[in-house]
């Protein structure tokens, strides 16, 4: 059938159709693309309660767990049901974003349509949407399906509401049902990201334009105290939301840099991270996973980006009823971008391009509609969609570009590197990404050079710290180690590590501290709990050993591995001898024996055997020689 026979229903198929396709050919080549070494580890291939799949235990902890300084339940669930289906297999991973994406991409011009009424330039936004490389971070990263997840339940709760306001209109029951789906939707989407907390103000804004609910754009009080008394149960879970992500994050010491930042400092971050945004989501060049945070900003930059910022204020307030699209465009970007703006700071980032996945809508909302009101005549016409389609080829080619840096780390950090400056944490991860690869020399020089940018980053004195000891200089690590355990205090894996080194070059009680540390923030955390459990249950000083202690943690730790590892069924073991249980330390240093001599781990098979001896005699582990 001819394009221009196509109208309403069949049209508005067509070009969803048509977005959803593209979408996917476009982002089909992530697929091939492995796990990157930054969060996707510690979220999906070495997170126990994830790759074990969906069961209840992980349930549980989903909802209860607060790793990661973050309570996003929902997303847990996600990365739980696609090891279910597709293990730790990095394809399958991705190609859940990509489905997300591409849905969100087409509830996107359903919602603007139904909205609007206004099917191409609907179409457009979502275009952009879809096909901006900006949004290329939170697509291709499997760790940030928090993005893509709460992006689904934030356009479901658009459609719900606007179904709602509809149906309002005409006294219809079914408004009930649709205002309950609105609110059930945004509660999801908190539990997936809680960066949706700004969505009860976009739905105030939804009010203005496109839904006209206040009529002649007047703010009558009695209008406002009703569009205001339906938002209460949206406020009431944004702001339980806000007060549990808060409480986590600082506990979870996502805040260490928070010291080191002024007021004014974070302040002025702000205005230029909302200068970054705009001239991002414009030219979008120079893309990097990492924003390193400069902690001070030229005076003429903040205050060019405070006067650029209200002018475009003034402007969306005084054009606010000849083009309510341009205030509602204007305050969708400004507003959704609150809670990650860096006022609270959190993580070393100045700014990220996963951030824009929702506020670029505002953005591109207020610059297509009102492009289309400009250019209005028929000729005018046809060269805006010379005009459009030029900028969607552009975007279709940069974000093509930018996907292949994400084929895996070391390319995707050499990348970042090359286009920010002394970006201390991008050097970090691209040190890692090295050292996994053998290259330990190259990781020390990144590691030290990013010590050298920021001193006060504890993850750069930590990796620095732990390859100075695999390469045999202890007391140079330890300085480093010890600085990056009294920088995060509560950081699981630091405490961990530094436990690690104070065991072979400290005090077992020392380690026993710095283990306890770490299951104090992580308190599954399979290793703190194996290496403290074997401190417990084999010390030489008995004021230290505790068999009780040690034998729950040890069991604990066994029951996440699945009773898999050879090393944490030896510290069990030792556990169960402590305590007098020697018929079962027999029958758990044999299974150890076995899985080792299966898997060729000879030094453990010979420990085994000396542990037997000492079991079968009535001895306990601690009397070894």
């Amino acid at each position: 059938m001819p394009m221009a026979k196509l109208t309403g229903t069949r049209l508005s198929a067509v070009i969803a159709l048509f977005l959803a396709v593209l979408t996917a050919v476009l982002y089909w080549p992530m697929l091939r693309h492995g796990f990157i070494a930054y969060d996707d580890e510690g979220y999906i291939a070495a997170n126990s309660h994830v790759n074990a799949g969906l069961t209840w235990s992980g349930l549980t902890w989903a909802f209860q767990s607060t790793y990661a300084a973050n309570w996003h339940p929902l997303t847990w669930l996600s990365h739980m049901l696609d090891c279910q289906w597709f293990g730790l297999s990095p394809a399958g991973h991705h190609f859940t974003n990509l489905l997300f994406h591409v849905a969100n991409t087409v509830l996107l011009f359903a919602w603007l349509n139904q909205a609007t009424g206004a099917v191409w330039r609907s179409a457009f936004v979502a275009a952009l949407f879809a096909w901006h490389p900006t949004h290329v971070e939170s697509v291709a990263w499997a760790a940030e399906r928090k993005d893509v997840l709460s992006a689904f339940f934030w356009m479901l709760t658009l459609l719900a509401y606007t179904g709602y306001t509809e149906q309002s209109k005409v006294k219809d029951t079914k408004s009930r049902v649709y205002y309950g789906l609105s609110l059930l939707a945004f509660a999801c989407g908190l539990m997936s990201k809680p960066m949706v907390v700004t969505l009860p103000f976009v739905l105030l804004l939804l009010d203005y334009w496109p839904l006209q609910r206040i009529p002649d754009y007047s703010w009558r009080r009695a209008n406002l105290r009703r569009l205001l008394g339906e938002k209460v149960p949206f406020f009431a879970l944004a702001l339980a939301a806000s007060v549990v992500t808060f409480v986590v994050q600082r506990t979870g010491g996502a805040f260490w840099s928070l010291e080191n930042l002024p007021l004014t400092a974070r302040v002025a971050n702000a205005l230029a991270a909302y200068l970054g945004y705009i001239s991002k989501t414009f030219w979008p060049v120079n893309l990097a996973l990492i924003y390193p945070h400069p902690h001070h900003w030229p005076l003429l930059l903040t205050l060019g980006s405070a006067l650029l910022l209200s002018f475009w204020t003034a402007l969306s307030l005084g054009r606010a009823k000849d083009n309510p699209y341009l205030f509602t465009g204007w305050f969708w970007f400004l507003g959704t971008l609150v809670p990650v703006i860096g006022i609270v700071q959190v993580g070393v980032q100045s700014m990220a391009d996963r951030y824009l996945y929702l506020p670029a809508i505002g953005l591109s909302v207020a610059v297509v509609w009102s492009t289309g009101d400009l250019f209005r005549q028929p000729r005018q016409g046809k060269l805006l969609a010379v005009l459009g389609a030029v900028v969607l080829a552009g975007c279709l080619a940069v974000t093509s570009l930018q996907i292949r840096y994400w084929q895996n780390s070391v390319k995707l950090f050499l990348h970042t590197v090359s286009v920010t400056t002394e970006n201390y944490a991008a050097e970090v991860c691209l040190g890692e990404a090295l050292e996994n690869g053998g290259h330990s020399r190259e990781a020390l020089a990144l590691y030290a050079d990013a010590v050298r940018i920021e001193p006060d980053y504890p993850l750069a004195q930590s990796k620095l710290g732990l390859l100075l000891l695999a390469g045999g200089r202890p007391a140079e690590a330890s300085n480093h180690l010890a600085l990056a355990a009294r920088l995060l205090p509560r950081d699981p894996d630091v405490q961990y590590d530094f436990g690690l080194f104070l065991r072979s070059y400290g005090s077992p009680a020392d380690a026993a501290d710095r283990f306890r540390a770490a299951l104090a923030a992580r308190p599954d955390f399979p290793g703190a709990l194996n290496d403290l459990a074997w401190i417990l249950a084999t010390a030489d000083d008995p004021k230290l050993r505790s068999g009780p202690e040690a034998v729950r943690l040890a069991e604990r730790a066994c029951e996440l591995t699945q009773h898999r590892q050879a090393a944490l069924l030896i510290t069990l073991s030792a556990a169960y001898a402590a305590t007098g249980r020697f018929s079962e330390a027999v029958a758990a240093v044999q299974k150890a024996r076995d899985l080792a001599a299966t898997a060729g781990e000879t030094n453990i098979v010979a420990q085994a055997e000396a542990l037997l001896k000492l079991y079968q005699a009535g001895k306990p582990a601690w009397e070894a020689p």
